[in-house]
């Protein structure tokens, strides 16, 4: 497999034990390989955290106080100039950062059924998604992006998240 393409710091030890480094590196690179560009030219820096620390986050870059399940932060802004087109390839480098609140994530895949690995990798793809400069703002741009979830997800055996 080369070398990794997501650092990840873990500062809640129940993502450790999860297994979230493997996790986020299988479904990181299925999602650069699901819309064009090698793993090989990129990196992604991730924290698997608590809600308390994501909704700390949340406050600082989105002026919304609470937790969420995950959030992202491209290294450089990277959408596509047109509703629904695809974003332009960006260069080989350092996409962006990824967070994902621990409690959260297990909240919602007991809600809705689903295994919290196929519910976490589904918000890794997304998020990675994010960082390639896919976005869901408007319906355009939200059916292109789903559309690639979708199909990356059936790759690593998840279920239509939608």
């Amino acid at each position: 497999m080369g070398r990794d393409l997501v650092d990840v710091v873990v500062e809640d030890a129940r993502w450790q034990g999860f297994g979230l480094p493997n996790l986020a590196e299988r479904a990181a690179r299925a999602a650069l390989a699901g819309v064009g560009p090698g793993p090989e030219e990129f990196s992604v820096s991730m924290m698997g955290c608590d809600d308390r620390r994501i909704a700390v986050l949340n406050a600082a870059f989105r002026g919304k106080p609470v937790a969420t399940n995950v959030l992202s932060w491209p290294s450089q802004e990277r959408g596509a100039t047109v509703a629904g087109a695809e974003p332009e390839r960006p260069d080989p480098g350092e996409l962006g950062d990824i967070a994902l609140a621990w409690e959260t994530c297990a909240a919602e895949a007991l809600a809705q059924g689903k295994p919290m690995a196929d519910h976490v990798t589904h918000l890794i793809v997304h998020g990675v998604l994010h960082l390639l400069g896919y976005d869901h703002v408007d319906e355009a741009d939200a059916a292109l992006m789903e559309r690639h979830e979708v199909r990356i997800l059936a790759t690593l055996g998840v279920s239509d998240p939608y």
